[in-house]
């Protein structure tokens, strides 16, 4: 009797085999499958290309748009999770590519090429909203100054005072960024500011401060440096168009608001 098991066992062992080995036909036709399945990736990253040629950005939202920036970054993996980790961080696409590199890495996934396709971005819509106020008077181009100045600045997590020089024609000479400080203050040195002004033959100025709590209100003390400035300017032919303060939240203009 275990004879006859032991033969039974090698037999069933043999037909098992032999049931389910697979031809080199068979190989083949599994591969040509596997080959003509559906890419479920490369159909979701074409879908949303399609879509943002045919509608432009407005047809994505920001999540959808932060994929697409990190297609080039991460060209196998699925970036919808690390669009959307990004977004509850820091809570919308301008302060994505507006954050600080370290920051950026804090979230899951992101690494040194993600940090550059992001600055990639803020980068280019900075060189892009700063050529639409160079080529015309600021004045006449109000708006596009102030969209510049709140993109290059306004979602600075520390203090800067950047200056802005103007010619007779209210042209663009030199955009500086004088000072960096903390996340409150700012050190200004009303001479320093005067001799720039001089050296570049600026007639004008535009003074320009961020407020990283995002609140853009003017203190005392924005109001008083800015009069400070304009009593050593105007004597030397130098005139202060305004102070303007930029946050998260919007901007504050010190001339709208009558305080020059």
């Amino acid at each position: 009797m275990s004879r006859s098991d032991g033969f039974r066992d090698k037999t069933s062992a043999a037909e098992q085999a032999t049931f389910f080995s697979v031809t080199p036909e068979q190989k083949s036709q599994t591969k040509a499958e596997a080959k003509s399945a559906p890419d479920d990736k490369a159909g979701h990253r074409r879908r949303l290309r399609e879509r943002f040629q045919n509608g432009g950005a407005e047809a994505v939202p920001d999540y959808e748009l932060l994929e697409m920036i990190l297609f080039r970054a991460f060209p196998r993996i699925d970036t919808k999770p690390i669009a959307k980790r990004l977004l509850a961080k820091f809570g919308s696409f301008a302060d994505v590519v507006s954050a600080p590199p370290e920051r950026l890495k804090e979230v899951e996934g992101v690494g040194d090429r993600a940090v550059e396709e992001l600055k990639l971005i803020k980068a280019a819509a900075e060189r892009l909203t700063k050529g639409q106020i160079i080529s015309r008077p600021a004045l006449s181009s109000w708006d596009g100054v102030l969209d510049y100045l709140r993109l290059v600045q306004g979602f600075e997590t520390r203090e800067q005072f950047r200056i802005l020089f103007l010619d007779k024609k209210n042209q663009l000479i030199a955009d500086e960024v004088q000072g960096r400080g903390t996340v409150d203050h700012t050190p200004v040195y009303v001479r320093e500011v005067v001799k720039r002004a001089l050296e570049l033959s600026a007639s004008a100025i535009i003074l320009v401060h961020n407020h990283p709590s995002g609140d853009p209100t003017p203190s005392r003390a924005d109001i008083d440096m800015t009069k400070q400035i304009i009593d050593a300017s105007r004597p030397l032919g130098v005139a202060v168009h305004d102070h303007i303060i930029v946050g998260r939240n919007g901007h504050a203009s010190l001339k709208a608001l009558r305080l020059i």
